[in-house]
């Protein structure tokens, strides 16, 4: 180590020097010193970031410090950070882009530590200006001391009742001109995660406290795991009113976890099990698909179509970004539109388990400031409040009841869904948030379903919204006696296994609720699927078939119909456990996209999706369905002889 300079030996304490040395002990840290030495500005705070687990280990007396008083000691380490980084300037004797820094903070990372608990950001404040340290100079000796606002009392100044020199007794001092350091201020308020509590159990919520660098690391809706010490704000003292105390969390450092929200650890063992399932129904793909999605809302019987639309919307496609840097969303958006009693809440309480981030509400106690952000009053200062949409980004947002939505509040999820991006220009905050969630919503139709008349008229949903659901499907509780017997005896025979219990070890017969998870998310981050050129030609001419014959579905054919088409052949090769969209990924979105149309350009007599059940032979069922659509689309004029496309070897 480089030898300290004699003049600060005194100035200096034991303990600050050790802090120094552990700095220039390791080269990552000296790297980073490095950097900040090469820096542009020196007036700008720059942070060191320091894990704790190497400073345990190089001195467990030294960590034990920061750890039992972290608000002296942290103040020492920037000091001794500071320190090290002038020991280190005598090597870049010469270099024009060297310069001396004087705010250098270390940042403490306890990554991996058990205490670690993730929180959402529900408020962030505005970026402030705070004055911190100053230099007072005493009248009587001309001498000059620091003084430190206390954030504790609102920052507040106190000073000392005499000189703090033993030879003066002076009480009278001024403020040394240019002395005062300003920082950057901010406040947030992070909540604990929903997914982790108890029913019934109310999340709780604390102010933190973030200063020069950390400012602006995190945002309304962003999951973040911040290290700091714990403090309280007592409010000015007036004559007969009570001091309040407001428990804060000043922070040394700010980590965001965006990136592992839907990070759901997937052993070897099970990824195993998935790839032995599929190799077991090799020659019967299908059939294997629909024990996966007989799994997805087990107490609805039957209901085929809503299950595997449930499960491609959940799957979702590959996110695309084209040359010019505008992306084109992956996420796919789903909304049932049925009566009474068909199980739509149901699909909507189960999806949200099968989401490891998911956000329920109801369109009657939803508005659009709930929905998407809002601004808040506190304090006297305005910050901004993530909504529904926000904090379900990277993950869920259920929306039950979209009906009783006021259409301004219905129309304010526009640019949510499509671009996944939340505008905000409120109370002096303009700001963009992400919201890159599924959109999974529940509607009644507006009195007696009209099959006649299209689905706007029906929903009373405009043009615009619709277009933006990759699959809407209608469940229509018609009189069908066939129907009714076998639901009833469904029902019955679930009351009589309840007793019983099932044996869930075997994925050949039955999917487990966190096995169906695991397989969700694991198929979600492993499987980039990539479409073949069959697949193109499948769903190019079904999308110019559709604009043809659109006349009732105007507000459905647009140009999102064909992307909807690509996510949802992409989300069914992903359930497939394939990387490649193959003719029969193409002709399941054809399918689902059939199953959102009150008249179909291809298939006739698509039916009523709440009496769809599963077949028992569904890849020979497959076969069929694939000739009608195949010699459908082959009477346009630019699709190819179905003979040379490529078929499933089961096939």
């Amino acid at each position: 180590m480089a030898a300290i300079p004699e003049e600060d030996d005194g100035a200096a304490s034991s303990i600050t020097k050790a802090f120094a040395e552990f700095l220039l002990s390791f080269d990552s840290l000296r790297e980073q010193l490095r950097a900040i030495i090469l820096a542009d500005d020196p007036r700008l705070h720059y942070p060191v970031e320091v894990d704790f687990a190497i400073l345990l280990d190089y001195d467990a007396d030294l960590a034990q410090l920061v750890y039992a008083r972290p608000a002296r000691y942290l103040r020492m380490f920037d000091d001794a950070a500071v320190w090290a980084h002038v020991i280190m300037l005598g090597d870049f004797k010469g270099n024009e882009n060297a310069s001396r820094k004087s705010f250098i903070h270390v940042r403490v990372n306890v990554s991996g530590s058990p205490l670690e608990f993730p929180g959402t950001v529900i408020r962030s404040g505005m970026v402030k200006m705070m004055e911190g340290d100053r230099q007072y100079q005493c009248g009587a000796c001309k001498g000059s001391f620091p003084v430190c606002p206390e954030l504790e009392a609102r920052n507040s100044i106190v000073l000392p009742p005499k000189c703090p020199s033993q030879r003066c007794a002076g009480t009278s001092f001024k403020v040394v001109e240019g002395s005062i350091i300003r920082h950057d201020y901010q406040e947030i308020k992070i909540q604990e995660n929903t997914q982790m509590l108890d029913v019934g159990a109310i999340p709780r919520s604390v102010c933190i406290v973030l200063k020069d660098d950390l400012v602006d690391k995190a945002k309304a809706g962003d999951d973040v795991i911040v290290t700091g010490y714990l403090t309280a704000k007592w409010s000015p003292e007036l004559k007969d009113v009570r001091c309040d105390l407001e428990p804060v969390l000043v922070a040394n450092h700010v980590r965001t976890t965006n990136e592992q929200k839907l990070e759901i650890e997937v052993p070897n063992d099970v990824v195993i099990k998935f790839k032995q399932f599929w190799s077991d129904y090799k020659d019967t793909p299908l059939k294997g698909r629909n024990i996966i999605l007989q799994a997805i809302c087990p107490q609805v019987f039957g209901l085929f179509t809503v299950k595997l639309a449930v499960a491609l919307t959940l799957i979702g496609g590959v996110q695309h970004v084209d040359a010019s840097g505008t992306k084109i969303r992956g996420e796919s958006h789903l909304l049932l539109v049925g009566d009474p009693g068909t199980g739509k809440s149901q699909f909507l309480k189960f999806s949200a388990k099968l989401s490891n981030r998911s956000v329920i509400t109801t369109g009657l106690g939803s508005t659009s400031a709930g929905l998407t952000v809002t601004a808040v009053k506190d304090g006297g200062e305005w910050m901004l409040e993530a909504g529904a949409l926000v904090l379900a980004d990277g993950g869920l947002c259920c929306i039950d009841e979209f009906d009783s939505m006021r259409e301004h509040d219905r129309a304010t999820i526009h640019e949510a869904m499509e671009q996944q991006t939340i505008s905000v220009a409120k109370a002096g905050l303009v700001t963009t948030l992400s919201t890159k969630t599924i959109v999974f919503g529940a509607t009644n139709p507006k009195g007696q379903y009209d099959p006649n008349q299209s689905l706007s008229v029906n929903t009373t949903l405009s043009g615009p919204l619709l277009s933006r659901f990759d699959i809407v499907l209608v469940l229509l509780d018609t009189k069908n006696p066939e129907w009714d017997a076998v639901v009833s005896s469904h029902i019955l025979a679930e009351q009589g296994e309840s007793i019983t219990g099932k044996n869930d070890e075997e994925l050949t017969t039955t999917w487990p609720l966190p096995m169906l998870r695991r397989y969700i998310q694991y198929v979600k981050r492993y499987f980039k699927p990539v479409l073949t050129k069959e697949a193109e030609n499948v769903i190019s001419c079904y999308y110019q078939l559709q604009r043809r014959s659109a006349i009732q579905n105007a507000a459905r054919t647009t140009v999102r119909m064909l992307e909807s088409l690509i996510r949802l052949a992409q989300a069914h090769a992903r359930l497939m456990f394939r990387n490649e969209v193959t003719c029969l990924d193409a002709i399941t979105a054809i399918l689902c996209v059939e199953s959102s149309m009150t008249t179909s350009a291809v298939v006739d007599n698509v039916g009523n999706a709440l009496h769809s059940n599963f077949t028992e032979f569904p890849d020979e069922e497959y076969i069929k369905q694939e000739r009608i659509i195949l010699e459908k689309l082959n009477s346009m004029d630019s699709f190819p002889d179905p003979a040379t496309l490529d078929r499933p070897s089961w096939s």
